[in-house]
Parts: C-alpha cells; structure tokens; sequence
C-alpha cells in the first residue's frame, strides 16, 4: 500500500477555501434576505437593479486584472489589498444613506471578492493535487445546506435585533478567518503570466448595459459586448468545445446559463405556472440545493473508478431531464409531486456532475494555461453563465404566462444538452483510453512538474 505525502499546508489551504465557501453561502442569503429591507430604507424601491449590480460589476472588472495585480504584489500584499477592499466595501454599504453610495461600496467589495477568489483558487490548482481539490469542491458544495435552511430566518432575526446595517457585516468574521488560513498556506507562483486579459473590460460594460439598461436594444448591445469580453478571458476553442479544458469551461459556461436560469425562476414556475402555494415552493425551492450537496459529497469516491469517467456528462443529462420535465408536465397535467421530483433530480444530477466538471474546467491537461488564467476562465464561465440564465429567462418568462415559462424552461433544458456534449468532450486529454495514451499522459505531466520544481 502506498500512502501520498502532501507539502505542508496543503490542508491549511483547504479549510481556508471551504471556510470562504461557507461565508460566500452565508453573504448570499443574508444580502438576498435583507434586500426588500434595505430598498425601503434607503428609499430605492425603483432602483433594484442598482443595488443588486454593483457586486457583479466590481467582480467582472477584477477577473481580467487579476493575474497582473499578483504578479505586481505579490501573494500576501494581495490578500491585504483584497481584505482591505472587502471589509471597506461592507463599510461603506452598511453606512449608505443612498442607492448610489450602497451600490459603490457593493462594487468595492465585489471586486475585492473578485480578486481574492482568483487568488484563492489559482493557490487551490498550484498547490493541491487533483484528488484533494475534488473532495474541497465536494466539501464546499455541502457547505451551502446550513446557511439555505436557517440564513435567511436567523438573518431576519439578527436585523430586528441590530438593523440591517450590523447584520450585513454578519459574514465578515468568517471571512477574515477563511483569509488568514489561505494567508498562511498559500504561495503564489512567480512564474505565474499572463493571467490579465485586458479586453475582459468589456464585460462589465456590457454586463452594467444589460442589469441596468432599462431599454431592450441596449441590453442586447450589452450582452453582445460583454460575451466579446468573456471570449477574451475563456482559452481558446471554448466556443467549440474543442477537447479537454477549454470543453469542461464551455460546459461550465452552459451548465451556468441553463441550471441557475431555471433556478431564478422555479418559485415563478411553481405559484405562477403550478398554481401552488408560496410555502409548498419553498419545499420544491430547497431540494434542489440540498440533493446538490448531498449527492455531491459522494463524488470523490465515485470518479476514483475509470468506468465513472462520464460521471459529468451524466449528472448533466439528469439535470437537463429535470429542468425539460417541469416544462412537459406543466404543458400537459401539472402536478406538485411531479415538479418536486423533477427538480430534487435536477438537484441529484447537478451534484453529480459539478465537481468533476469543476476539476476538469481547472486542470490544464494539455492547454498549457497557468493557474491564474484557468481560475480566472472558470469564475468567468460559471458566473457570466447565471447572469446570462437569469436575463434570458427573464426576457422570455416575461412573455407570456404559463408559456412563456415553458418556453424558458425547454430553452434551458436545451443550453443543458450542450453542456452534457461539452461534458463529454471535456475527458478527451485528460483521462487516455489506451495504456500508451496512459503512460504519455503521466509523462507529460512529469515533464511539467519538473519545469515548475526548476
């Protein structure tokens, strides 16, 4: 039996990573949770799409120009000027007497999140092996039940106690903990190039035109503009999911668009289209989630087994099966059983899917892309896709009701088709068929890790 031997603070980095994952899953219901609160207070109700942009915004900006900001600073001037950037952002959102200012500091703290999650993940590809990163996304993935079950109760509790402004800092300790352990553990690569792609500027551009342009020709401008931007960031051959990584991030980009659109609008889905309660929604609402995180703690094991290989591309079809169901059994006989256990599959097959997707989205094979740009390119892929999901669906949704919701979801089930397709090619220089295709994959890896050693 042999046993493998990890540098030291390899485990260090890991915890810092699922720590951050469970804060970013804490944030996220306590910023959603306080937002009809923090509308009325700042006397904002007409302008929603302010306050929800400014963190997507200052994320888009931050993921082209992180690759150079480390490289100029260095690992551990980064994190401060991130740290710095995140608590200062909460700061000046938590004492906003204005939609403006509350949206300013939104966009401060996004991109600092921005930065330090490429900074985060590019540590995760340098200095983790892939098993060890597989079991961190399965782990990080179930870090999201305990803040969906209780967050957005205890949020509610904690406002009426201290205000809004108190609990959004809520998540901040967490954070900072998160950050010192990946302090400790990370050490960023001097080599690391090439990791800023200047014309990624363009998507947050065209992401402000599309959240925040009320006018539908301008939006369509800026989606056009903003996928320029994210095809400057994406390696490439993304957009023909040629075979290997840039296939797994295609497919990341589509499982994006077609999960989380279909996502942003099943309790629309369920009260509008079902006709059920807003209480049974929220039954229907969390078992996707919870199935995903637990089904998703079994993945390690599972793809350790080379017959499992295609266990994404069959995650990803179960996932596309539960989102098209919700559409046909709406169109034909719906039924409240039948929508709870299309989407606890969709759920299941997403579980499934992601972490192995996620592993090959963030391993160069034979790409030759450094950890900064493969961080970078799956942030960009997985986030631009939901934003992209919730638009469409939006716009389509929009039409017509109940078809315009069946409409949204058939679309979506098809964008999810793609992503099975991307799934599969995704294996194809990673994982040889043959023994010789084996042993000139493992050679070529040595040849790599001795350059980096030299």
């Amino acid at each position: 039996m042999t046993t493998t031997t990890r540098p030291p603070g390899t485990t260090t980095l890991a915890v810092g990573i699922v720590a951050l994952e469970f804060a970013a899953a804490v944030t996220t219901f306590v910023a959603s949770t306080l937002l009809p609160v923090i509308a009325r207070d700042l006397d904002a109700r007409g302008d929603l799409g302010l306050l929800l942009a400014g963190s997507t915004l200052g994320l888009f900006v931050a993921l082209p120009l992180a690759g150079r900001v480390v490289r100029r600073l260095g690992g551990r001037r980064t994190l401060t000027v991130g740290m710095v950037g995140y608590v200062g952002g909460l700061a000046i959102a938590a004492t906003a007497g204005h939609a403006w200012v509350f949206a300013l500091g939104e966009f401060v703290g996004g991109a600092a999140s921005g930065l330090l999650a490429v900074f985060g993940f590019s540590a995760a590809i340098q200095h983790l092996d892939e098993a060890l990163r597989m079991r961190v996304v399965a782990v990080a993935s179930a870090m999201w039940i305990v803040p969906a079950l209780v967050g957005p109760a205890a949020t509610l509790g904690l406002e009426h106690l201290a205000g809004w402004r108190w609990t959004l800092l809520a998540p901040v300790p967490i954070v900072l903990v998160g950050r010192l352990l990946m302090t400790r553990a990370a050490r960023p690569d001097p080599q690391e190039e090439n990791g800023d792609r200047p014309l990624g500027l363009l998507v947050p551009l065209g992401v402000a035109a599309l959240v925040v342009g009320a006018w539908w020709p301008l939006q369509v401008v800026g989606v056009v503009v903003a996928v320029v931007g994210v095809a400057a960031i994406l390696p490439r051959g993304t957009a023909t999911l040629r075979p290997g990584t840039p296939a797994a991030l295609g497919a990341l980009l589509l499982f994006g668009v077609g999960y989380f659109g279909a996502d942003s609008l099943i309790t629309l889905m369920l009260t509008d289209g079902y006709r059920t309660s807003l209480a049974r929604a929220a039954v229907v609402l969390s078992a996707a989630p919870l199935a995903w995180a637990l089904t998703s703690l079994a993945v390690p094991r599972l793809m350790r087994r080379p017959d499992l290989r295609h266990l994404p591309p069959f995650g990803l079809a179960l996932t596309a099966l539960g989102v098209g169901t919700l559409a046909v059994v709406l169109a034909f006989s719906p039924s409240f059983v039948a929508a709870l256990v299309a989407w606890t599959v969709g759920g299941v097959g997403v579980g499934l899917a992601y972490p192995g997707l996620y592993i090959r989205a963030t391993t160069a094979g034979t790409s030759g892309l450094t950890a900064t740009r493969l961080a970078t390119a799956a942030i960009t892929a997985e986030t631009f896709g939901s934003l992209l999901g919730r638009a469409v669906g939006g716009a389509i949704s929009s039409l017509d009701t109940p078809r315009g919701l069946i409409a949204s979801y058939l679309v979506f089930a098809g964008v999810l088709v793609g992503a099975v397709a991307g799934a599969a090619r995704s294996a194809g220089d990673r994982w040889p068929h043959d023994r010789l295709g084996q042993r000139q994959h493992r050679l070529l890896v040595d040849r790599r890790r001795r350059r980096t050693d030299q």
